[in-house]
């Protein structure tokens, strides 16, 4: 397993160096505010389309949650980004066993409450463009890995460029407050009702 490495240097500039490109490359990068219980962790789920969706939720983390960030990504990434295990990020060296010690070392993550952990459900990159977002069954192996103290949150980004030359970006929060039973389809089906209405929202914009 490939875990996070801690350099307060290079997570602090890289840090401000998220913050600066997002204002440089967008117009505008608006997100939702969202309510959660301080004594436990987070566990955000979000749709993946983008080189930029990490950051987008790193910088969100950094002004809204203000907790130790940590990212689920593929080996590809961990080695070929070089930076990003600077920033929180592990992921499964091999398949099988490694893929299990992976899940399970998320699942202590979220027994802290001061951890953020991002998941991409879906586990690779797809369109912006689809109606409905699917999950691995790694995501329920992550949270019955743990004491299931944790506060859910659903996150649905978008893009669009209306009259601008610069893209605009949004991210939709949730807090999903059904956390007693917890099953696969029941989460499935809880965030893509949230995507649904996130998308809803987003065709409703005027610029």
């Amino acid at each position: 397993m490939y875990q996070p490495r801690k350099n307060n240097l290079i997570f602090s500039f890289f840090s401000w160096y998220i913050q600066f490109i997002i204002k440089k490359d967008f117009a505008a990068f608006q997100y939702d505010g969202v309510e959660i219980k301080s004594e436990s962790s987070v566990l955000i789920l979000a749709n993946h389309f983008s080189w930029w969706d990490g950051f987008f939720l790193f910088y969100i983390n950094k002004k809204v949650f203000k907790k130790q960030f940590h990212v689920l990504v593929n080996a590809e990434n961990y080695n070929k980004v070089g930076f990003l295990k600077y920033l929180g990020a592990f992921a499964a060296e091999n398949k099988g066993k490694d893929v299990l010690e992976t899940l399970n070392y998320a699942g202590k993550l979220l027994d802290n409450p001061a951890n953020l952990l991002l998941v991409f459900p879906q586990g690779k990159l797809h369109s912006n463009h689809l109606k409905a977002i699917s999950f691995e069954k790694g995501v329920m192996q992550m949270i019955n890995a743990s004491q299931k103290k944790i506060n859910i949150i659903f996150a649905a980004t978008f893009i669009d460029y209306f009259a601008k030359r610069k893209p605009s970006a949004y991210t939709y929060l949730q807090r999903w407050g059904n956390e007693e039973y917890v099953s696969l389809q029941l989460l499935k089906s809880a965030y893509n009702k949230h995507y649904d209405q996130s998308v809803v929202k987003q065709t409703q914009l005027i610029e």
